[in-house]
This record gives C-alpha cells, structure tokens and sequence, in this order.
C-alpha cells in the first residue's frame, strides 16, 4: 500500500553543527563532532542555507517551520540570521513562517533581542532553574557556572518583547527540585516552560545510563507535582502558565494531534539539516545509518518521503507487549524512540515509561474535566 505523501512543513537546522560555547555534562550533541572530522569549526555557508531555505519555502506548505539548534546556533553571528529572513522572504509566497531559536543565550545583546522581536522568533532559551540547579551540569568550557550570564539575558529578552520559553533538562539533580525550579521561572518571567528529562548511555559502562540520567520513578513523581503546581495557577478554568507536555498532551484528550511527535504512532515527520547539508531522520539519529542524503544534490520532500525515513518513522510503532496492552497508549504512543534504547537496561522499553503511567493515573480525570469544559466552549 502506498503511503500518504508528508509535507515538507518543519526543517531542524543545526548551522553551527555540534559547535557550542559551553560544555554541560549532559550534551548529547558535543560528540557529533566525530561525524565531521575534517575541519574542526564547523559552520553552514550561504550557499548551504539558501537551498535549504529555497527547498523548504518551494514545497512546503501554507505553513512552514523552521528550528534553529546547535550546539549552539548564534555561533553564526546576527548577520546569519538576516540573511536567512531575508531568504525566506525572497523564496516565499505569502506562507505562514515560524522561526525558532535554540540557544544558551550567551552571545545574545540588544541588537539580537531587537531583530529576534521584529521577526517573532520564538526563543528557548536553555535554562535549569535557580543557581545551584543550572550551575550544577551548565557550565563553560572553562568550567564556571553560566547561571549568572543565562539569566541576564533571559531578563534583556523579555525586557524587549521576545517571546521566550524556558527549555529545563531534568537530570538526576534537577529532578529533586520542581516547586523551586518553577517557581524560579515564573518569578522571571519566564510562564512558558518545557520540561526535557534526561536519558543517555554512559559511555564509561555503555551497558547502564548516565549517571546524570532521571530515573522513571523520580520523574514521575517530578510530572505529579509539575502538573499540581500547574493546576494551581488555573484562573476561571485557564491555565495562567504554558508546559509544553501537558498542554499536547491535552491535544489527544480533545481528538487533535498533539505538537510533539514523541506523542504520535509513528515519527520522521520533519528533517534535521546539518551544518554541510546532510539530511538526517531525527535531531536524536545524527548518525550514519539515518542520514538520508545531502541537500546540495537531493530533494527535501523525497528525502521526507523515502524509504529510509518511512523506515525510521515505524520503529515508533514496534511497540513492546506491555505498551500495546497499556490503557495509556493512546496517550504517550510509546514516547520518543531515543528513549527506548539509551539505557540498555529498559531492554525496549522506554526509560520513562513508569514515569508516564504514575502521570497519566494522576491527571487523568483532570485532563478529562478540562476536555469537556473545552468542547462546551467550541
């Protein structure tokens, strides 16, 4: 059976590559390097960037998205980002375009936050939460805390009107800590959060996790009590804060599909575009065996489409047996592939799959309250 032809609506970009200016413990991204061993600075040039964006504008749809990631993107300078605006105007056809920016936030002055605001680019910014907590893996090279530099900047960006949102890793540290790390965040400023719970394979003993990884029952007990301190600040039924996973969570309660394709059947419905062109499956499977082809002599919308990456979209839905037996499958879908094979000990299942369960048991009836009072409302 031939399968539905994806739309070429969202690009993950890394131009600076795995280039970063800090070195927190937790990167999963710093060892891509080895990938590109032939120079050692790495950065995406105009031509790389115009076909990119000429592809995506072309054959992308009525909308289209484009994420800006690293490492550490702003490596490329201000002028970068101009010309990359200015591409999309020039290719574009009267669609709707969203950029986003990921960042440390190090680099960033007036003169970002001024462009970042006239072209609503929506930032997140790479924030753990209070002093001891960020300083604890978010470091620099030269080993200091960035917390200080981190927030100044967080300040500069709300100050001018960029939207920003505050991208928290929840490591084996953070984890312990969610009143004060959202409470922190919305002392700043910061009511728009995303919460991303750390899992990698230690590469010391590649057959057990990190020692910075969260373990299920701990970020279990970490979502339980996000989500109260959420609902607590719920005002005539609507939230006065934004997390990321509960609100797409809430999609599926309402019939919609939710924003995170870790929350879908299947993944591989957008691209991650390399700092020399090459395409690959997913931001977590830089890695030869998902590399899909090179811009610079292939096409986005067949790569989006071909067999390799209709190939890594079903691994999703190879669920285990206890997943397909789960009364919350259709929730969570088995969460996010990367997550099923990097501590070797979950043995295919995924990492937080407990953490999910003891979620899902306690928002549940909530989630299905605030469904019905939102369908009332259409």
């Amino acid at each position: 059976m031939k399968l539905p032809q994806k739309k070429l609506n969202s690009v993950l970009i890394k131009p600076a590559g795995p280039d970063c200016n800090m070195h927190c413990t937790y990167c999963f991204y710093l060892e891509k390097k080895d990938l590109f061993k032939q120079n050692k600075i790495h950065r995406m040039d105009e031509q790389t960037l115009e076909e990119t964006i000429r592809q995506v504008m072309t054959h992308g749809g009525s909308q289209v998205s484009f994420g800006w990631q690293g490492g550490e993107p702003t490596l490329m300078g201000l002028q970068f980002f101009k010309k990359a605006v200015q591409l999309q105007e020039r290719f574009g056809f009267q669609q709707s375009v969203g950029n986003g920016l990921q960042t440390n936030g190090l680099l960033l002055d007036y003169k970002w936050a001024q462009f970042l605001k006239k072209y609503h680019f929506l930032v997140g910014l790479s924030l753990d939460g209070p002093e001891h907590i960020h300083n604890h893996y978010r470091r620099l090279k030269n080993g200091d805390g960035s917390w200080s530099r981190v927030t100044y900047k967080a300040q500069l960006l709300l100050d001018e009107g960029v939207a920003v949102n505050a991208l928290t890793a929840v490591n084996n540290y953070s984890v312990q800590f969610p009143d004060e790390i959202y409470q922190f965040h919305k002392d700043l400023g910061l009511n728009y959060m995303q919460f991303i719970p750390c899992v990698e394979t230690d590469p010391d003993n590649p057959s057990q996790a990190a020692p910075f990884s969260v373990s299920s029952t701990k970020y279990g007990e970490f979502l339980c009590r996000l989500f109260d301190l959420w609902v607590s600040d719920f005002v005539n039924g609507q939230p006065m804060t934004s997390i990321r996973f509960f609100e797409s969570v809430f999609y599926h309660y309402v019939g919609l599909q939710p924003p995170e394709c870790n929350l879908l059947p299947q993944c591989g419905i957008y691209l991650v575009i390399e700092h020399n062109g090459d395409v690959y499956s997913c931001d977590f499977f830089v890695e030869p065996e998902w590399k899909l082809g090179n811009i610079k002599n292939g096409n986005l919308t067949e790569m989006l489409n071909s067999r390799r990456q209709n190939k890594f979209g079903k691994i999703k839905s190879n669920l285990p047996p206890k997943c397909q037996s789960c009364p919350w499958l259709k929730y969570c879908w088995g969460g996010c592939t990367k997550d099923r094979i990097k501590d070797p000990r979950d043995k295919g299942l995924n990492h937080f799959c407990e953490s999910y369960q003891m979620f899902f048991n306690h928002a549940d009836s909530f989630f299905k309250k605030l469904a019905q009072e939102w369908k009332s409302q259409q």
